[in-house]
Parts: C-alpha cells; sequence; structure tokens
C-alpha cells in the first residue's frame, strides 16, 4: 500500500477501502476517492502524458481540470470505451483501465517525441504556409496530418449510450459553491427564492476545503456555511456539475456526468472564484512544474506528498501560505522566489521565516532543468531580475529540487458573465480583471470580483445574493445571513470594489524569456513565448486574430490557463493597456462536454395514421415521410415494388384508388384578421376567394425562397382550412405564429395535423363510390372542381375538397381521427363493386409527376423561387405586400440560372436510368440535376423533372445527364405536364 500523509480533516479519500487500477498496462493501487492523477502521483509516476505538438512528457498541472496534461482513454477493448478522460477529475474504480491519449507505442516510449528534434521547423502557423506546394503533394500532406491531428481515437464499434435531457427552472441560480457562492445562496433562500447552487467539484466549499488548510477558524467558516445550507428546503445544492454556458433570458446549460440540463433561471449569481495562473520560464512544463493550488490539493484532498525538495515562485501571500502546507507535508523548502523586491510584510512571511525557509526577494525562476533519467524537474535556476523585470545573469542560482509550485496570480472564472453579455475591466491595483458591467438579472460575487479575503468573500456573497433574490422578485431582509459573523454590516456593498491597502494577488508580468525556447504560455497547444513575438512580426497584432494565428486557447482546456498571459503579451507587444488589448470572446462551451449529451435524443418519433393497422394488414411496405409511417406500396403477393407501384397508379387512372394522405400538414386560421393574415403570408390572394373555394397557395421566405405550398380552403368569411406538406408543417405553423405575434393581428391560428386526419378517394368511379356514403350533393354543378363543403359522411362531420392532385376526378375527405379507420374501411366495402383498391406514396408520387406537380424539398431546394420552378402564375399580382415580395420583384428583373422542365426518354428506351440528384451536363459544365424520376409511368415511358440551363428549357432539346459509372444519357425537354395538359379528367 502506498505511503499516504497523515489523516486530516476534510480528505476525500477512503483510507479503508483501497483500488486496483491499471494505466499504461501495469497495475497500481489507489484509495476510493481518489481521481487518477492523484492516485499515480502518491505511486511516484511522474510522467503521466504527452504533449499535443511536440509530445513533451507531462504531469499534473493545476489538479482542477483546468488543463489537460493528464488525458486518458479507456484500454481496447472496453466494452463502452471512452476518450479524453481527464485525469485530474477522473474517479478512481476498480475497473479502471486506461493509456495515455496522443501517443505512438505508449507514453514512455512515445515514437512521436521525435516532432521536439524538428521543433525550429514547426513556428507558429507553418500549417498555413507550408502544405500548398506543391501542390500534387498535398494528399500526402493531408493523410499525414490526419494520422497526427487530435487527441484520442473514437472506437465507431462501441455501441451508443443513451443520455437523458432535462429541463429545470429555480428563482436564482448561483455557480460556484465555495464560500462566495454558500453565502449568496443563503441570502437568497432567507428572502423566500428557490436557490440552486451548482459547482463541479464532487464536494462543496470550493477554496475553503483545500486553501485554508491550516487555518481552523476558516475551516469553522466552511461547516457553519454548509450547516445553514442543509436547513434550508428551498436550496438545493448539485456537485459535480457544470454550468457549460448562458444564453439569451438567463437559459444555461448544466451538464453533469450522466445530463444535460436546460436550466431557466430568474436571477444568476457568478461566484465561480479564479482560475490560478502559471508563470513562463524555460521548461515550464516538465513533470514535476504545478500551480500551488494543485500541490494544496494533493496535500489536503488526497493526502498525497506532492515532493520531496520544492522551489516556490511566488509574488503574492497565497505562496507563503503553499510553502508552509508543503512544510508541513514533510517537503524540504529549497528556496522561495518572490518576484517582488519588497513585499508588505504578513503574518504568513513571518511564519515561513519562522520555520528557518529561506526567501530570495526580487528573483525569479529562469529555468527549470529535468533529470536525463526521468525527464522530471531535476533542479531549479533562479536569478535576480533588474529594475526593468529582466534577468541578472550573474545572479543565477542553481538549486536542486524534484519540484517548482507557482504563486504568481489569478484570472476570473468569468465566463458566464462574458456570455450573458458583462464585461470586465482590469484593475492595477489587483492585476486582474473585475466586472465593470452587469446585464440585469447577473450578479457576481467574490474572487471573481477581485474580493481575495474570506471574511469579504462571505459578505461579497451575500450582498449578491440578496440582489438576486430582489430581483426575482422576493423583498430583501435588512442583513444577508452569516454577514454579521464573517464581516461587519458596512461590508456588505451595493457595488463591487476591490478592497484596499491589500496586496496584488497578481504579478503584472511573470513571463521570462529564454534564448532556448520552451518557455510555454499556452500547455494545451504546445505554443511558447517565441511564438507570439514571431506572430506580433507578421501583423497579428490583434488578440482574435492572434488567437486564431497561433491557436492559444483552442485547445480543450479553452486557455483556463493562457488566455491572461497572452493577453499580457500582446499588451506590451504592442505598447499598449491591458483594457486596450482586451480578452478573447467568450462562448459556450467554456468546458468539455460529452458529445452524448449534445447529440440528439437517440429514437426516432414516429406517428401513425388512424388507419396504420388497416395497412399492415393488407400488406403495406411502409416509408418514413417526416415523422410519419406512411404506406410506401401494397404487396399483398409479394410482387416487385415496381410492378406494385405501376398497377396502383393504373388503377387509380381507370377506375377508383384510395390514399391516405392523414399526414398532411392541416392548420385552422380564423378571426378578423385572418384574411389579412393569409394575404402576408402567401403570395396569392385571397381576400375575394368566395367562400366554399380552395386555391392553391405558395409561401416564400423573406429572401424570396419557397418553403411551402398547400391548398386554403375558405370555409366562412372569417375562417379557412390550410394544408401544408406532411415534413414541413411544424416549422412553418411555428413561422405563422411568429408572423402573427411580429405584426400583432387580430387572428387565431390552430395546428389540427392530429385532430383530423385525411383521404383522398381518386379516379373515374370515385363520385359513384363516396356518393353513397354522404349526404352532400356530388354533382359537378354542386360542386365543381376547387370546390369544399362541409357536411356528413357516414353521419359524421367532414370537409370535402374536391381536388386534382393526382389528375384525376378526385375528392379529399377530412373527418376527425377517431372516425378515420371507419371511413377509410366503409370506403373499401363501398367500391367493392367498382374495383376500388388502396395506394401508396409511391404511386401517388407517380400521378403527380404525370401531372406535372412539383413537391417542395424535392423538386426545390434551399435556393428555389417561383420564377425558376414555373409558378410565377402563383404570385398575386398588386398586391400591397407579403412574405419575399421585394425580393422576387429583384429576381424577377435579373436573368435566370436555371428552370425547371419536363424531361422524357422514348417509349422504346433500353439505356442506363437516371437517378434523382444526376447531374445534367451541358457542355463542359453542370447544367442542373434530376429532381424526380419515374422509370416506369402509365404513359409507357421514363419521365422526370430536372433543374436546365435557360438555354435547353425548349421542349425538344436534347440533353445530356451523367448517370452512375460516369456515363451520359440522352433525354429531350418537354411540356409539362405529361398527362392531360387540358385537365378533362380532373374537371370531369
Amino acid at each position: 500500500m502506498v505511503e499516504r500523509l497523515p489523516q486530516r480533516e476534510g480528505e476525500w479519500i477512503d483510507r479503508t477501502r483501497p483500488v486496483a487500477f491499471r494505466f499504461e498496462g501495469r497495475s497500481y493501487t489507489g484509495l476510493a476517492g481518489d481521481t487518477l492523477t492523484s492516485a499515480l502521483w502518491a505511486n511516484g509516476v511522474r510522467r503521466l502524458g504527452r504533449s499535443f505538438k511536440y509530445h513533451r512528457p507531462r504531469g499534473p498541472v493545476s489538479l482542477a481540470n483546468h488543463d489537460i496534461n493528464v488525458m486518458v482513454e479507456d484500454a481496447p477493448g472496453a466494452l463502452h470505451r471512452r476518450t479524453n478522460l481527464r485525469g485530474d477529475v477522473l474517479p478512481l474504480k476498480e475497473s479502471t483501465d486506461v493509456y495515455a491519449v496522443n501517443t505512438a507505442g505508449g507514453l514512455e516510449e512515445d515514437r512521436l517525441r521525435i516532432t521536439q528534434w524538428f521543433a525550429r521547423f514547426l513556428p507558429v502557423g507553418f500549417y498555413y504556409k507550408a502544405f500548398y506546394s506543391p501542390r500534387w503533394l498535398f494528399p500526402f500532406y493531408e493523410q499525414s496530418m490526419r494520422r497526427v491531428a487530435g487527441l484520442g481515437r473514437m472506437d465507431p464499434a462501441v455501441p451508443a449510450g443513451r443520455t437523458s435531457k432535462c429541463y429545470d427552472f429555480c428563482d436564482v441560480l448561483v455557480v460556484g459553491a465555495g464560500p462566495a457562492g454558500l453565502s449568496a445562496a443563503l441570502a437568497a433562500a432567507e428572502q423566500g427564492a428557490r436557490v440552486l447552487v451548482v459547482d463541479e467539484q464532487p464536494k462543496p466549499g470550493g477554496g475553503l476545503t483545500y486553501h485554508y488548510g491550516r487555518d481552523l477558524a476558516a475551516r469553522d467558516q466552511l461547516a457553519r456555511l454548509l450547516g445553514a445550507a442543509d436547513r434550508l428546503a428551498n436550496l438545493e445544492v448539485r456537485l459535480g456539475t457544470v454550468a457549460q454556458g448562458c444564453y439569451g433570458d438567463l437559459w444555461i446549460a448544466l451538464t453533469d456526468d450522466r445530463k444535460l440540463t436546460k436550466l431557466r433561471t430568474g436571477a444568476l449569481v457568478v461566484a465561480a472564484g479564479v482560475f490560478e495562473q502559471p508563470a513562463v520560464f524555460h521548461n515550464n512544463d516538465l513533470p514535476g512544474v504545478m500551480l500551488g493550488s494543485g500541490v494544496q490539493r494533493l496535500i489536503r484532498l488526497f493526502a498525497v506528498k506532492p515532493f520531496h525538495r520544492a522551489v516556490i515562485l511566488t509574488a503574492n501571500p497565497e505562496g507563503y501560505r503553499v510553502a508552509l502546507d508543503l512544510h508541513d507535508a514533510g517537503v524540504k523548502i529549497a528556496a522561495i522566489a518572490d518576484l517582488r523586491e519588497r513585499a508588505q510584510p504578513s503574518e504568513l512571511m513571518q511564519q515561513v521565516t519562522d520555520v528557518g525557509i529561506t526567501v530570495h526577494h526580487g528573483y525569479m525562476v529562469y529555468e527549470a532543468r529535468a533529470g536525463v533519467r526521468n525527464r522530471s524537474v531535476d533542479s531549479a535556476v533562479l536569478c535576480r531580475l533588474d529594475d526593468r523585470g529582466q534577468r541578472q545573469a550573474d545572479t543565477e542560482v542553481d538549486v536542486p529540487c524534484d519540484g517548482i509550485v507557482m504563486s504568481v496570480g489569478w484570472a476570473p472564472a468569468g465566463g458566464l458573465v462574458y456570455q450573458a453579455g458583462g464585461r470586465f475591466a482590469y484593475s492595477n491595483q489587483l492585476e486582474q480583471f473585475v466586472p465593470s458591467t452587469l446585464p440585469d438579472g447577473v450578479f457576481t460575487a467574490g474572487r471573481v470580483n477581485g474580493i481575495f479575503e474570506l471574511a469579504e468573500q462571505i459578505a461579497d456573497g451575500g450582498r449578491a445574493g440578496q440582489a438576486a433574490a430582489t430581483f426575482a422578485g422576493y423583498a430583501p431582509t435588512s442583513t444577508p445571513p452569516l454577514a454579521k459573523g464573517g464581516a461587519t454590516e458596512t461590508h456588505v456593498r451595493a457595488t463591487v470594489e476591490p478592497i484596499e491597502n491589500i496586496p496584488p494577488p497578481s504579478h503584472p508580468f511573470p513571463i521570462f524569456d529564454h534564448p532556448h525556447g520552451k518557455n510555454f504560455v499556452d500547455l494545451d497547444e504546445d505554443i511558447h513565448l517565441a511564438d507570439f513575438h514571431h506572430a506580433h512580426q507578421e501583423g497579428y497584432d490583434n488578440i482574435e486574430l492572434m488567437k486564431r494565428y497561433t491557436t492559444f486557447g483552442m485547445g480543450a482546456s479553452q486557455g483556463k490557463l493562457a488566455n491572461m498571459n497572452v493577453v499580457r503579451i500582446l499588451a506590451r507587444l504592442n505598447d499598449e493597456s491591458i483594457d486596450q488589448t482586451s480578452t478573447t470572446t467568450s462562448r459556450p462551451f467554456h468546458h468539455p462536454v460529452p458529445l452524448g449529451h449534445l447529440a440528439g435524443r437517440r429514437f426516432h418519433p414516429v406517428r401513425r395514421t388512424p388507419m396504420h393497422e388497416w395497412h399492415e394488414k393488407a400488406g403495406a411496405q411502409f416509408m418514413y415521410v417526416g415523422s410519419w409511417l406512411r404506406p410506401e406500396y401494397y404487396a399483398p403477393k409479394d410482387e416487385s415494388r415496381d410492378v406494385c407501384i405501376l398497377a396502383e397508379a393504373r388503377q387509380m387512372r381507370q377506375n377508383v384508388g384510395l390514399i391516405d394522405v392523414g399526414t398532411l400538414g392541416k392548420i385552422d386560421v380564423s378571426g378578423p384578421d385572418s384574411v389579412a393574415f393569409l394575404e402576408r403570408i402567401y403570395t396569392g390572394k385571397f381576400s375575394r376567394q368566395p367562400v366554399g373555394r380552395i386555391r392553391y397557395a405558395l409561401a416564400c421566405d423573406e429572401s424570396g425562397v419557397i418553403i411551402e405550398d398547400g391548398v386554403i380552403a375558405r370555409l366562412a368569411e372569417d375562417r379557412f382550412y390550410v394544408t401544408a406538406t406532411t415534413s414541413g408543417v411544424l416549422t412553418f405553423f411555428r413561422e405563422l405564429q411568429r408572423w402573427a405575434l411580429l405584426w400583432r393581428l387580430n387572428v387565431a391560428l390552430v395546428n389540427a395535423t392530429g385532430h383530423w386526419t385525411a383521404m383522398n378517394i381518386a379516379g373515374p368511379r370515385s363520385r359513384e363510390v363516396l356518393s353513397t356514403l354522404t349526404d352532400l350533393d356530388l354533382s359537378p354543378e354542386a360542386f365543381p372542381y376547387l370546390g369544399v363543403r362541409e357536411g356528413s359522411v357516414l353521419n359524421g362531420p367532414a370537409r370535402v375538397m374536391r381536388v386534382g392532385f393526382v389528375g384525376e376526378l378526385g375528392y379529399e375527405i377530412h373527418v376527425p381521427a377517431s372516425r378515420g379507420l371507419h371511413v377509410w374501411s366503409s370506403l373499401m366495402s363501398a367500391g367493392r363493386e367498382a374495383g376500388i383498391r388502396p395506394v401508396g406514396v409511391e404511386a401517388q408520387r407517380l400521378l403527380r409527376l404525370e401531372k406535372g406537380h412539383l413537391i417542395v424539398g424535392q423538386d426545390t431546394d434551399a435556393l428555389t423561387h417561383p420564377y425558376e420552378a414555373n409558378l410565377a402564375w402563383a404570385i398575386g399580382k398588386n398586391k400591397p405586400f407579403f412574405i419575399g415580395q421585394r425580393s422576387l420583384a429583384i429576381l424577377q428583373k435579373q436573368p435566370a440560372t436555371r428552370r425547371l422542365v419536363g424531361i422524357a426518354f422514348p417509349h422504346d428506351y433500353e439505356g442506363m436510368f437516371p437517378e434523382e440528384c444526376h447531374l445534367v451536363i451541358d457542355g463542359d459544365q453542370i447544367g442542373g440535376r434530376i429532381t424526380s424520376i419515374a422509370k416506369r409511368s402509365t404513359l409507357g415511358r421514363v419521365i422526370g423533372l430536372a433543374f436546365v440551363q435557360p438555354s435547353q428549357d425548349s421542349p425538344g432539346t436534347a440533353v445530356q445527364i451523367r448517370v452512375d459509372g460516369g456515363n451520359l444519357v440522352t433525354g429531350e425537354v418537354t411540356t409539362i405536364p405529361f398527362y392531360d395538359p387540358q385537365n378533362a379528367r380532373q374537371d370531369a
């Protein structure tokens, strides 16, 4: 069993439960509560990962998920193999068997470490410059880059897991369960608000759990806060939960290891604290170079002795606190290099002196040197700084050590604040960004405000919690809870102001150049100091341009340890202030999220019409149309697909057939402004449409692109029944609602798609069959083509429309969904003598193709406008306004770039058949594409619709179509419709 430090209150490990695990094929033992990183470090393993670009050995830095030096994946063969797991926060389990990512041949013998030898040939931006010439070599370059790109490897054989989605609401969301966050939550909850606290750590307390380990009063304060939180029923704390992004109206994305929660909150308090920032010096990426807070986590939470002999680089009081923690853990402090020539005396500094630790004021760590055998820290080179912050070479001191600890500054964890619309300004007093402008409903507290004293953090949290609860509608109390115990009432301020007369917690420029490079600024991307100088020389003097050229902040850590130092570097290169330089844009997600959390739900929503079971018994072969299952064709005798489809189509042409069209979108539009509303939505004119008549309707978006079509039936002066496409009705209905709200029209919209079902009976004998089941007068004089009647079918309510989509005498019967099966079955029984048969979707599509009717989304695309789809006749003249009108007026004046035409092949054609989306070739250019094609039709020949060049749109023009294999076949442009151009059949 690995020896641990003596047991301490608040540690996360369970010493009674040893855990066996494997790393890089070797067996180790840790403890329950360990993370992979803490367990490996406890076992003396120093090399835990390889860097992205140069494959340099890496060890832990933050131990807080702020870097990816320790990133692993499950061993090959794991049942649910995972990749890109962060060792700093990966809980240790008996089943843990992992390998480091981004290696070739294993962590110890990584063959890709050879890239270090070619570092001088891989400067910043080299990929922009090196791989475009000669062009014939690019395929080789591309394959080579793809082999080494990325970190973990995906295993396509791993079965997809299921990740739930959750929706939630609270009055006040507090991000961060540290002292400021807990105080804010208590203050808001005391006012009656429903409060939710989230924190990414597995236990509450934030820095109190490790940072104030020697301070018993601070630990008592934590116990007090947690005890008060437990007693409030309206306060919930969720641990292991990350607030990933802030969207409009305080919509917050929360993730844990199981799910994504979409939370709406009334007010937001960001008390996420700060990210400790590293210093930049030569070889600062070696295993053994760690942040002070990471060292404290090892000691206090996992009882691991970080080093045997350490050097501390500091520029604030916290470095002295770390030194004392290390001293208590039995680590020999070889030296403290304090960047400040004159530091304000403090109790911590006195304690350090009392235990005999040597402090070098005005010194820096110039270089970390590695041992020949293990390539981790072996010594630190210290040297004095001159008045300009540069090294004095004659003062160098080589100090043997196996660890270098950095405590030089902090950067606010303000991603959510930025995303909500807040702004930060640089405080020269703190050498840190602090909030300057906060949007309504967003509040900040604690160290993100630059407040580092514990009592002040608690008081600041109370202030923010009270303000948030008040904003959410809960009356304030006189004094925030716990403010009286940890700070005086005067500390509860209405505005955020740093505490005066304290040493700056951050150093203004903890960055030191070295002639041999390898002064790493971004550990994720292997970017060192010289890269930024080179990028600046090439003209990248803007922070956003610098980010994209160098890729800093684009790694898996999203620049948590890099961005602040880059801002300092660029500010100095530009000779500007930090505020003038500004920061990069923070975008969700600021923390990596499992792709499974973001993926759509792994099921396909299925809708079935009321006649579905009847279709199954009749031998229907189903297909998806949007989310609906529709009969594609019927094959009761196992006949081939094409034979069945053609037989169904001929049946409707010669006799009578019945089609289930219950999936059609159905929308009720009513109200005093219903006519005005439809006139604005659709291109046609409906103000003079008689009651009892239907009209074709075409809708475009603002750019003039066709988005929907259907028919509009006028049932009364202020009531319309509108149909829409099966797959487009949901999106279109949302658009209708949006426009109705924007225009503030007095109109009622109801999506009745599921309320009504519909069937289309068509063919020469359709009137004969339907007349036996309805009280409606179906005579041509009483019920003409494009008429609509409300009446009774089988003694129940029905809306019957006389339509001609398939080009035959036909009636579309709309009845309540509950009566659909009864009406369908009765029609099939009534039509038995006439030879009725059910007809599927494919036969319907064939019949409409013969009539030249297009289908939106199949014969149109995201750029199709009416003038190129032969639908100019559907645009009303002299209309005052409709959506897309201005764009269509412009498009009408422009030369056409394509036309939708009919394509036909000879009756005796026996060549290769075109398919949908096969290209029409015009000379050596692409002239268009096939949008619909029927290899067999009731006309006895191959017909289709296609986009062609305007020069090819004349009937009789031969067009070349490229089919599979690159072969060309010849079709002929023809007039449409192909069938019954005088419409005599549907007008019968």
